[in-house]
Parts: C-alpha cells; structure tokens; sequence
C-alpha cells in the first residue's frame, strides 16, 4: 500500500485499533524519502479536547467510514 491510497479529508485508522483520523497531508517523509501519511485526530484529556497529530506509514492504516451516530469515540487520557 503506498500513500496514492489516501488524500487529505479522508477518515483512517490503524489497522490494530485506535481513535479515527483525519488525513491531513501525504507525501515522503523529509529524512528518509519514505512515504508517509500526517494525521491529526482530538483526544478528551481532562474536561478539554486536544488536537493531536502523528505520522504513519500507509501499510498501518485503512480507511474507516464516518461514524453513523452524533457523537464520535474519543480516547481519553486523565
């Protein structure tokens, strides 16, 4: 799987589990060359949703479709 497989807006998620992603940027990684795909998703820590952001390879993600109800899973952290 290379990063042609996402473009920014789509919604991802590792493949093993975890909160859903926005894709945000696709592209190769500056360092090493190798493609990557920039994530950003929000976490409840505390009373506050915090944006966080990550870079994955693309062989560890898959696309999710959006959730159905009005609310969406966060993960929280104390």
């Amino acid at each position: 799987m290379d990063t042609t497989e996402f473009k920014p807006g789509d919604l991802v998620q590792v493949k093993s589990g975890g909160p859903i992603m926005t894709v945000e940027q696709v592209g190769k990684t500056a360092m090493l060359e190798e493609d990557a795909v920039w994530c950003v998703w929000f976490e409840k820590v505390g009373t506050r949703q915090v944006a966080q952001n990550k870079t994955f390879a693309p062989i560890v993600l898959e696309k999710v479709e959006k959730p159905r109800t009005a609310y969406s899973a966060a993960v929280v952290r104390a």
